[in-house]
């Protein structure tokens, strides 16, 4: 175990010095790691360094364009080994992030408006919008702690029976933390013919993925995660799915490196992946994130695991024994069923005011919101129709939210024992 390693060393900034309402500065504290992660010193050196071979891909003959091309198509191969997916069947598509690579899933997958799409009640945005318009998209409800309903899950295959395609889930919600059975709802679903794909933005960087799953039907079909959520920036992010999805049919974007061949009359697609990547690719951006996947697995995933459950456990156990602290989901909810994420809102103080008293008194950073997952937070809320209403007709009210706080490898007891301190602090001053 690495519970003593000093995880605080592999980053930049994390010391520097953050103004106050107050005039003085403080050092900041960062609980926003849901959003986005501060890169590791070494991606940032890894890219430096790479920096004086860069060049072309997939353009040129020269020395060092053939360096950049391999290492390229490697990246692939590594992406594949570290969510453990069979190099014969899948590929590794390369995008922005993952709402890019759900989107372009949606636009790749969908065949026509009858088809059915499963979401859920606790997705993103980014896995619940791109679908809409383009098939019919139910929802799979959650329970009454905001955990994904296996009882709602069936009630909808066996309603729609083979006229439901694909499963689109999120590994793990970045509002409650939860982590969802990914394997379970895989085998679940492929007995009713339909394929999974799993939102993977909040669950790779904290949890291993095993794409093959642990038995025959429990493998995942598709997989789509962002590099800015595990410590590497630069705008990247993987799709991982079986090659002969995108064998047929043209990309949403063509041009420079999607074509085999080109007449006035004529075009021929190139082979997946390539037809997928439009454009001289994000070379930097795959570079970081080879990087970053690298140190994690030096780490040791358990061990990044074991660190972030502690600091979630010790601060829920704070957290929980406050009347005036109401947490949304389970907070007794098994360490390996829940990332390091904590909503939560204060008695009688709006969620924005708990935020922005955190940063301009503190230094420290949460976020505030709905986490663009409006309709998961308008049940954890208990919102009602004509309150939904009310807030949609009138964009000038205040809307109802939360505050969440997301913990990162560098985080540790302390920073928390400032945020619990403060949070004390702002109650009182209140009353």
């Amino acid at each position: 175990m690495l519970f003593h390693y000093d995880y605080r060393n592999l980053f930049n900034g994390l010391n520097e010095l953050v103004p106050l309402n107050n005039g003085y500065y403080t050092q900041g504290i960062n609980f926003d790691n849901a959003a986005t992660t501060p890169p590791f010193k070494c991606v940032l050196d890894s890219v430096v360094k790479f920096s004086y071979y860069y060049s072309s891909i997939h353009r040129g003959n020269g020395y060092k364009s053939k360096i950049c091309s391999d290492l390229y198509e490697e990246a692939r191969k590594v992406i594949l080994d570290f969510v453990n997916a069979d190099k014969e069947k899948y590929t590794v598509i390369f995008v922005k992030n993952a709402t890019e690579g759900i989107n372009k899933l949606s636009y790749r997958l969908i065949g026509n408006r009858e088809e059915v799409v499963l979401s859920s009640f606790m997705e993103h945005h980014s896995n619940d919008l791109p679908w809409r318009g383009r098939c019919k998209v139910d929802y799979i409800d959650i329970d009454d702690k905001g955990r994904l309903s296996i009882d709602s899950f069936y009630e909808k295959l066996k309603y729609y029976k083979e006229k439901v395609k694909y499963v689109t889930i999120t590994g793990a919600s970045n509002v409650t933390g939860y982590v969802n059975d990914i394997h379970k709802i895989s085998a679940i679903a492929h007995e009713y013919g339909a394929k999974v794909i799993v939102d993977g933005a909040q669950l790779v960087p904290h949890r291993g993925v095993n794409m093959c799953g642990r038995k025959k039907d429990e493998f995942i079909d598709y997989l789509v995660f962002s590099a800015h959520k595990m410590y590497a920036p630069f705008g990247i992010g993987a799709i991982v799915a079986p090659v002969e999805s995108f064998q047929k049919g043209a990309p949403e974007y063509s041009g420079g490196g999607t074509v085999k061949f080109v007449s006035p009359k004529e075009v021929v697609w190139e082979e997946a992946p390539h037809r997928e990547e439009a454009g001289t690719p994000n070379l930097m951006g795959v570079i970081a994130l080879l990087s970053a996947i690298q140190k994690i697995k030096s780490l040791g995933m358990e061990n990044i695991e074991e660190k972030e459950n502690s600091l979630t456990e010790y601060a829920l156990n704070q957290m929980v024994n406050k009347d005036y602290i109401t947490i949304y989901g389970d907070e007794t909810v098994e360490k390996k069923d829940r990332v390091g994420i904590i909503a939560f809102n204060m008695e009688g103080i709006d969620h924005y005011d708990v935020s922005e008293i955190l940063s301009s008194k503190y230094g420290i950073a949460v976020r505030n919101g709905c986490f663009c997952a409006q309709p998961y937070v308008q049940k954890l809320l208990k919102l009602t129709d004509s309150q939904i209403n009310m807030y949609r007709s009138d964009y000038e009210i205040r809307r109802p939210g939360m505050v969440r706080v997301s913990f990162g490898i560098y985080n540790n007891f302390e920073e928390i024992d400032k945020f619990i301190k403060a949070l004390e602090e702002i109650y009182h001053i209140k009353e």
